[in-house]
């Protein structure tokens, strides 16, 4: 794939990753449920293997560069590395479990325990570096050049943006006839596939109001840096989008809203109580959008929500838990 600034994935890059993960990620169910009266479709990708739509760009990436003897050959014994907040590294220490390969993990201090506690589960070697993510990154690329292990960037390389455009390929399948799709940015390799993919539906981009790195980006008409902060920093905290699924953004992202905190808790705590889908707060916030108002469907329109992470403490989700 291109190793330019900018992007050039498209569908045939999305068939490919398709292809090559196939029997290593879940096809992830979509169920129909009833919200002030309208029906909305829910892509449980919260269900997929490593708890999030991440393993599919992690398997991705990885399983492309092994397609070359003399890279596979170098994997095998460096491993592969990666910075994350926490889902990201699941899902690559769960392709490097799949695949018998060394995975060292980047991880800021404050990543939520157990997502640190998953990550040895997994069998990876965990590195924390710094509070913040940009620590953990510079820390993981510096152990890069050392050893030769293979990065796996959490949203700002082709292959994991094709990877993560396979959910929009699947979503498709199950139900064509969506008019719309609300889907939670972070780094943005999420919407970046889907954007990708879709020709059809209208792809709105949904942010916690204290993670704006797309909405401002767009506003702004250039890649911008914000300071990410509250409920969702430790899945939506990157401090600025990728360079490759900007241009994408611009081109294919129909509208960028923005929820509080608060909202997301709601959206938690909903579907919790009404579909018992234990569901982190960036995994929520998509559909926060729609449940809050922040975001309003147009007369008859179909609209499907995405709901992409699941690792998250349980005791957070009763309505009597407190806010924290």
């Amino acid at each position: 794939m291109p190793t330019s600034t900018h992007s050039a994935i498209d569908r045939k890059h999305i068939r490919e990753a398709w292809r090559r993960i196939a029997g290593r990620v879940r096809q992830t169910p979509v169920i129909d449920v009833d919200v002030a009266g309208r029906t909305i479709n829910l892509k449980l990708e919260c269900l997929q293997r490593s708890g999030s739509f991440k393993a599919r760009g992690a398997f991705n990436r990885v399983l492309a560069a092994m397609e070359d003897p003399a890279t596979t050959a170098q994997v095998r014994r460096a491993g592969v590395v990666a910075a994350s907040g926490g889902n990201h590294g699941i899902a690559v220490a769960l392709a490097a479990a799949d695949l018998g390969l060394p995975a060292h993990i980047f991880v800021p201090a404050t990543a939520p325990a157990a997502k640190q506690a998953r990550l040895r589960a997994l069998g990876a070697t965990l590195h924390l570096a710094g509070e913040r993510y940009v620590e953990a990154f510079a820390a993981s690329q510096a152990f890069a050049a050392q050893s030769g292990a293979l990065v796996v960037h959490a949203y700002d390389q082709d292959e994991v943006l094709a990877g993560q455009g396979t959910v929009a390929l699947e979503w498709a399948q199950q139900r064509p006839d969506l008019d719309a799709l609300l889907v939670a940015v972070g780094g943005g390799g999420l919407i970046g596939g889907i954007a990708a993919w879709c020709a059809g539906p209208r792809v709105v981009a949904v942010e916690s109001r204290s993670c704006p790195t797309l909405h401002e980006a767009l506003a702004a008409g250039r890649i911008v840096s914000v300071s990410p902060s509250g409920l969702a920093a430790d899945s939506l905290g990157a401090s600025q989008v990728g360079e490759r699924m900007f241009p994408i953004a611009q081109r294919k992202v129909a509208q960028s809203v923005l929820v509080d905190d608060a909202a997301i808790r709601r959206a938690q705590r909903w579907l919790w109580r009404e579909l018992r889908l234990a569901v982190e707060p960036g995994g929520a916030a998509a559909f926060a959008a729609l449940l809050d108002g922040a975001w309003q469907p147009e007369g008859a329109a179909r609209v499907g929500v995405l709901v992409c992470g699941a690792n998250v403490d349980p005791a957070t989700l009763s309505d009597a838990a407190p806010d924290r």
